[in-house]
């Protein structure tokens, strides 16, 4: 996978008329097909592509370029309302056509960017994994056994195998940034509010984001400009940056394989000459309770009225969420947005002595399809609860959270670091230099060099 090009690479061939828009779209749906094994999407839009990539070629070669994603196939988390097409959420419950696209959608258009498909998820973004869909479980692309990571499994596998230059994913725990840690690729939770999420299926309004992946940081930035219509003015640190490790809490539950990621990733740092010093979230710990008492209510609000009657339609681990949402107070719910100001300003606090906390995506590689535990340190943890606990904090706070490739462990499965900062221009800036010595340099795919 580490051959792989990314959208910095292709664009100038594409605008200068040596690659075309359509050859690439043919190699994307020509690897989707061949790669179908691992379920990365539920829809390929080849006919729309294909004529997308034509009109875009055209317009390019009459020197009409709408800018670095013109002529690029993006592919989009099938969450997201693309005109012409059924939104499905990854669900055997009923689905109708939409005629609008998304904002985010439109965005992109905007940009010459080329909409190739949709990709699968587990079921209405309730997950980690990527298992529990009416579409077949996504499929580690190292290794078919495993998880894609969820819930834009589709889109990180698509990214990793050559399926698209680009994704759109939502995060609303971590959504984005797990199935780009254990995939190898980038993903970008952008500060809360910043991207619209209208025509975008909710889990949680509160909670939730939507957001670019892709095979390098800066590939990343070019998406994001394209879905805000800002551009992140990010030059590269002048000096030395500080890094906050926050080791209560984000460190106690590690595999061999992550904690050395983490280390190396360190000494690499340092050695550049940045400096690393440890840091505190207090309370950290209350995470998942504030994090529940928030998503389960607004999901089993949003679900109500097709939660009876078709019951039998969804995932059992989907639904079995969705029931439990019916069974928090109203009083937990108040006191979870409460303590969501304090948490933030736990954050805000951490991040005050340096310019970015540094710390894993993820406890652990890939998990293996349809597993309830994974052993991590010598003692079991359930799935969910371990791929959650290092991203979810940060969608209660709101700040911008990027996954970065942190090499490979001796598993032969990706990992990776997360750089969280106050501002996405920072978390922007910071992480090009972190990928410089976390993965191999920019675009090393699956995990890099390490």
């Amino acid at each position: 996978m580490s051959d792989l090009r990314t959208i910095s690479d292709i664009a100038p061939l594409v605008r200068s008329g040596q690659v075309s828009p359509v050859d690439l779209v043919a190699g994307c749906l020509e690897t989707a097909r061949a790669r179908s094994d691992l379920n990365a999407f539920i829809t390929l839009m080849a006919d729309q592509a294909t004529a997308d990539a034509q009109r875009a070629d055209a317009e390019i070669r009459s020197g009409h370029c709408r800018g670095p994603l013109h002529g690029i196939p993006i592919a989009v988390k099938d969450l997201i309302d693309v005109a012409g097409t059924k939104t499905t959420s990854g669900s055997a419950l009923p689905a109708t056509e939409v005629s609008v696209d998304a904002p985010v959608i439109a965005r992109l258009r905007e940009a010459g960017a080329i909409i190739i498909g949709k990709t699968n998820l587990h079921e209405f973004a309730f997950g980690t994994t990527s298992d529990e869909t009416a579409f077949g479980p996504v499929r580690h692309p190292l290794d078919p056994t495993r998880s894609g990571g969820g819930s834009s499994g589709g889109s990180a596998v698509a990214l990793a195998t050559g399926m698209a230059f680009g994704a759109l994913g939502t995060d609303t725990g971590g959504s984005i940034r797990i199935p780009a840690a254990v995939c190898g690729v980038v993903g970008l939770k952008p500060a809360l509010g910043e991207v619209s999420i209208a025509g975008v299926v909710p889990l949680s309004g509160t909670l939730d984001h939507v957001g670019p992946m892709a095979r390098s940081v800066a590939d990343v930035i070019l998406i994001y400009e394209a879905l805000t219509g800002t551009r992140l003015d990010a030059p590269p640190p002048s000096g030395p940056i500080t890094f906050g490790i926050p080791r209560p809490y984000f460190c106690d539950v590690l595999d061999t394989d992550t904690a050395a990621a983490l280390t190396r990733v360190r000494h690499a740092l340092v050695r550049a000459g940045h400096r690393v010093i440890d840091v505190r979230v207090d309370d950290a710990a209350w995470t998942p309770h504030v994090y529940l008492h928030i998503v389960l209510p607004e999901a089993t609000c949003f679900h109500a009225p097709w939660l009876e009657p078709f019951a039998d339609r969804y995932s059992p681990g989907v639904r079995i969420r969705l029931e439990m949402g019916g069974y928090v107070l109203g009083e937990d719910y108040v006191r979870a947005m409460r303590l969501r100001g304090r948490l933030r300003a736990r954050v805000d606090a951490a991040l005050e002595g340096c310019d970015a906390l540094l710390l894993p995506t993820q406890p652990m590689g890939a998990p293996p399809i349809g597993a309830a535990t994974v052993e991590i340190g010598g003692r079991p943890q359930p799935v969910r609860a371990a791929m959650l606990r290092l991203t979810q904090l940060f969608n209660i706070t709101g700040h911008p959270a990027m996954a970065i490739p942190a090499g490979l462990g001796v598993d032969g499965l990706p990992r990776s670091v997360q750089i969280v900062a106050a501002r996405t221009a920072d978390v922007a800036a910071i992480g090009r230099e972190v990928e410089r010595y976390s993965s191999g340099g920019e675009g090393s795919v699956g995990g890099g060099t390490g």
